[in-house]
Parts: structure tokens; C-alpha cells; sequence
């Protein structure tokens, strides 16, 4: 076994549970980082497959409430209608990200300067919305309309393009349609938990014939530490933002995409 792979493996690791539910794009960070330290994992399904570690994380977080939701359910119409509205948020993603999967996957993911360039511009995005969202009218990421998690949902597929930020595109989808900030962030955490689920399972599947005993350490190592870092995180995103918004995150983006712009024109 490689022990600086794996040192990496769990670096990234951290890295994915530190990003992921905050709008700066895990994948973008976790490609990059790759990039300059000369990680390479077989079809890309390291970086794909520790987000599961992050969305346990949420599950554990909000065990006690989904629950409450799946028992209610049967007898109660607004327990059903938040199951449909993150359901149907979903969707658009599960279709295209399948249809898409091979290109996503074999040009997108292969282009670092795509992704600082995505890095930049989402954050200059996120920092326009930050100030100019209309007053919020959804407080309950709960109780989202179904229509409008439809329309979360088409956001959250301009995340296939690394470097957008699945949450970075919900939350800015979601703070223009009317939500608040702390419930734009919640109804991220909401979606992500099949939408990650559904990409780590295809993921999976599609590269099964490439995964070695080396390969699955590494996933093991990285998935945990990610797991930690990302129940650290979200217990901390929604009292930040829900005081000082998302403008952090904002600059935060661009100065990470304009370092590894940087970088890629000296020939890194």
C-alpha cells in the first residue's frame, strides 16, 4: 500500500467533508487538489464516491426528523408533500446526470482551468445574490412548494459542471425563488441526501471493474474523515449564515479559483 496515496486520501477526504455542504464546490476543490498532488483515482470514482461519507452525515444529523416525516407520512399531507417536493427537486438531475454521465465524468472533470473558471464566477454570482435575493417568503425548507423545489432542482444541475457547487446552485435557485437563507441552506442538505446517494450508486456501478483492493482503502479512509468533517460543518453552516449570509463564501470561491488559475498558467 501507497502510504502517501493514502495521506492524500484522507486529506481529500477532510477537504470533501469541509466543502461539500457549503456553496464552494467539493468537487471543484477535491479535482484541483488532486490535480496539484498528482492524485489519480481509476474513472474519477474516489472523488464521487466519499460524498456518501457527507451525506451520512446529514442523515445522522436529521435522523430523528426524517423519521418523524416517514412515520407521519401515511396520515399526514404535509409530511407527503416535503417527501414529493425533494423528490421531485431530484429529478432533473437523476435524468440528465445519467444521459450526461460519460462527458461529466471524461471531459469536464478532466479540465482544471474549467473549474477555476467556474470557481470565480460562481462566486461572483453568489455574492450579486447575496445582496439582491427578494425578501424571503419560504422560512421552512420543509415546507417548500413542489414547484418551486422543481425549479431548485434545474439549478442543482448546473453543478454538473465542476466547480459550480451542488449547494452553491440550490441555495442561489432557492434564495431568488423566496426562501430564506437558513432554509435555502436546509433544503440543500435536503436534496443532496438522494441526489449524492444516486450518483455514488451509478458512480459505483459504472466503475466496479476498476475498483482494487488499493483503490477501496483509500475510499475507506477518505469516506470517514469526510463523514466527521462534514457533521462538524453542517452543525455550524446554519447559524453562520443564517447571521451573516453567504458573501464569505463568496470571496472565498474566487480567491481559490484565481490561486489555481494561476497555477495552471505557470504551468502547474
Amino acid at each position: 500500500m501507497d502510504q502517501s496515496t493514502t495521506l492524500i486520501a484522507a486529506f481529500l477526504g477532510l477537504l470533501e467533508g469541509l466543502t461539500e455542504f457549503i456553496p464552494v464546490s467539493s468537487t471543484g476543490h477535491l479535482l484541483l487538489a488532486g490535480h496539484f498532488l498528482g492524485f489519480e483515482s481509476a474513472g474519477k470514482t474516489f472523488e464521487v464516491v466519499i460524498q456518501l461519507g457527507a451525506v451520512l452525515a446529514i442523515l445522522s444529523i436529521y435522523a430523528q426528523r426524517l423519521w418523524s416525516v416517514a412515520t407521519a407520512a401515511p396520515n399526514d399531507a404535509a409530511a407527503r408533500r416535503f417527501i414529493w417536493s425533494v423528490l421531485i427537486a431530484f429529478l432533473p438531475a437523476m435524468v440528465i446526470g445519467v444521459l450526461a454521465h460519460g462527458f461529466i465524468k471524461t471531459v469536464l472533470f478532466e479540465t482544471p482551468m474549467l473549474i477555476a473558471v467556474m470557481l470565480i464566477l460562481g462566486g461572483l454570482i453568489l455574492l450579486v445574490v447575496d445582496r439582491v435575493a427578494p425578501a424571503p417568503q419560504f422560512d421552512d425548507a420543509m415546507r417548500f412548494p413542489p414547484g418551486m423545489a422543481l425549479k431548485i432542482g434545474f439549478f442543482q444541475c448546473l453543478a454538473m459542471i465542476p466547480g459550480t457547487s451542488r449547494s452553491g446552485a440550490t441555495i442561489v435557485g432557492a434564495l431568488m425563488l423566496g426562501a430564506s437563507k437558513r432554509a435555502a441552506a436546509e433544503f440543500s442538505f435536503f436534496l443532496s441526501m438522494p441526489t449524492m446517494a444516486g450518483a455514488f450508486a451509478y458512480d459505483l456501478f459504472k466503475n466496479r471493474a476498476l475498483l482494487d483492493s488499493e483503490a477501496l482503502t483509500d475510499i475507506a479512509v477518505g469516506f470517514s474523515l469526510a463523514f466527521v468533517s462534514a457533521v462538524l460543518v453542517v452543525k455550524w453552516l446554519l447559524g453562520y449564515v443564517s447571521r451573516h449570509g453567504y458573501a464569505l463564501f463568496g470571496w472565498w470561491r474566487i480567491a481559490v479559483g484565481g490561486l489555481a488559475m494561476a497555477f495552471l498558467f505557470a504551468g502547474a
